[in-house]
């Protein structure tokens, strides 16, 4: 498996994109919906599966299709060729603030286990798959973290963390418990599962889920402080409720205040 050789800068601080720098006849596969920008003489192709060697002929398609509804993405990816010679970029955004993450697939073994919701793109060549569990415990109540997708290849890739990113390495047999929703993604060596939280009050009263993520090392572990879960739960939580009368938050005065503050439409 030879993926595209291609040379990326990533541009900001929490709102990221990733830059990436095409030769000719070079391409770059991305999720639907991170899209940027792009120069002249790039072609957009929407493929079946990841365009990987993997899914060559008709069933190889239908197979890396069919991956993708199991980690809850579409059955399309979209593909970006060089089709002009010299140099063309073509520039994906991350989705929510965070940390666009590189990931060098040479550098790890060829694969690179990561959460399924935080795949942004990769060379043309990396193949996208399904991380299947082969613990009944991860399966019945990993929740998140439970459906992991692997990124094979040789090439580039490129995943997101919500909020502030930290990287952890991890020493033979040493141990790092994690919320599951918090995983961005670890290398292959590491042991995944799930441990129960324990204690009646941590179960009933902690709020914090009935199970962690247990990672054993050796190896590399990427950890988000906010992953998407978190921040959509929280504006909910803050939603007007009630035909959509809001708190008045910030104002002693209520509704009042909200008239002096300003438009409040949005």
């Amino acid at each position: 498996m030879t993926a595209h050789e291609i040379d990326y800068r990533i541009y900001g601080e929490e709102m990221q994109y990733v830059e990436i720098e095409l030769d000719p006849q070079e391409g770059v596969i991305a999720e639907s919906g991170s899209f940027m920008m792009m120069d002249d003489g790039i072609k957009m192709e929407t493929i079946f599966g990841d365009g990987s060697q993997k899914d060559s002929g008709f069933l190889g398609k239908i197979l890396g299709a069919g991956k993708r509804i199991l980690t809850g993405e579409s059955l399309f990816m979209t593909a970006f060729y060089n089709v002009l010679s010299g140099k063309r970029n073509v520039s994906f955004a991350s989705p929510y603030p965070g940390k666009i993450i590189p990931i060098d697939l040479t550098e790890y073994g060829g694969k690179f286990i990561c959460q399924k919701d935080a795949f942004l793109c990769a060379a043309k060549g990396v193949s996208i798959g399904i991380e299947f569990s082969k613990r009944l415990g991860r399966g019945l109540f990993g929740g998140e973290g439970f459906i992991m997708q692997k990124l094979e290849g040789d090439g580039m890739a490129f995943v997101h963390a919500g909020g502030t990113m930290a990287k952890k390495r991890l020493q033979p047999n040493e141990i790092l418990r994690v919320d599951t929703g918090c995983i961005v993604g670890f290398t292959q060596n590491i042991d995944y599962d799930i441990e129960f939280v324990g204690g009646i009050k941590n179960t009933i009263f902690g709020g914090e889920g009935l199970f962690f993520a247990k990672l054993q090392g050796p190896g590399e572990v990427y950890i988000q402080s906010l992953p998407f879960s978190r921040l959509a739960g929280r504006v909910l939580a803050s939603a007007p409720k009630g035909g959509g009368k809001d708190k008045g938050e910030g104002s002693i005065l209520g509704g009042l205040g909200d008239l002096l503050d300003g438009d409040n439409r949005f």
